[in-house]
């Protein structure tokens, strides 16, 4: 961790105070976990679910996930092995179109009915024909993946992907989203339009962060960049990149000394 790191987290933290909650938004895959081919077995990097269930121990942090899988998937990952967690968390699934509340209300917008149509059929079609990729079928989206095929495939896997989904994204309520090793047809939000509702709701002056690795992120940093109070914006990452985040730290090391922390600046 650089002396600048240093610096800025300190000048973060040294915001806390009795009088407000801060708010810690979260990614999932690439930030509390790596990533794995099995995604039932992308568990939280040894130490940091001990770390989040700290921080929710103290009663202090509003706590949220937002990640691109379903919501309901977060909760057992979390909580597998040791129900170390209090309760559930909030969490804005399929990058910001869904909103699972802690109390298992479950929010999840809606393309028009022609839109949606048309999703539905492609959907259909990808999962008897996935162009030689990984396809990801999504209620509110068709994901195509090729992280870990050979550069001619993935290459190859993209073209043919692009070729479909490029001219469905310009119906009306679906966007085109780029993320490492695949591409999104979606409906909804993305992480930075969940980020805006979630500050939109808390004080005035509450110091806000979110931590996340792809370039879904950059939305969510964004969002974060643009708060009146006290925010911060973490690209959590093996290798630096270009990004709009206010500092770059590695995981998993440097993701359990960030909450590690958050919770020392709470006691």
């Amino acid at each position: 961790m650089t002396d600048e790191t240093k610096k800025k987290l300190d000048e973060f933290f040294g915001t806390f105070s009795r009088g407000k909650s801060p708010l810690l938004l979260l990614d999932y895959d690439g930030t509390l976990a790596p990533f794995r081919v099995d995604r039932t077995k992308a568990h939280p990097w040894t130490g940091v679910r001990e770390a989040m269930a700290r921080i929710q121990h103290q009663g202090r942090t509003r706590m949220v996930v937002i990640t691109g899988r379903p919501a309901k998937e977060i909760g057992p990952l979390l909580r597998s092995y040791s129900p170390l967690l209090d309760a559930p968390l909030e969490v804005w699934g399929l990058h910001g179109a869904e909103r699972l509340h802690p109390d298992g209300k479950r929010e999840l917008e809606q393309a028009p009915p022609d839109t949606q149509r048309r999703l539905d059929e492609l959907r259909e079609h990808l999962r008897h024909s996935n162009l030689g990729g990984q396809f990801e079928d999504k209620p509110n989206a068709a994901v195509m993946h090729w992280r870990g095929a050979s550069p001619r495939t993935a290459k190859f896997i993209e073209a043919r992907t692009r070729e479909i989904f490029e001219p469905m994204s310009r119906l009306e309520g679906l966007t085109l989203l780029e993320f490492e090793g695949g591409l999104e047809l979606r409906v909804g939000r993305n992480k930075g339009g969940a980020v805006a509702a979630l500050v939109a709701e808390t004080a005035p002056g509450t110091p806000v962060a979110y931590v996340g690795d792809d370039l879904t992120d950059e939305a969510a940093f964004i969002a974060i960049n643009k708060a009146t109070g006290p925010h911060l914006s973490v690209l959590m990452r093996p290798d630096p990149r270009e990004t709009a985040a206010d500092l770059w730290m590695r995981p998993p090391t440097e993701m359990r000394g960030f909450l590690k922390k958050w919770m020392k600046a709470l006691d």
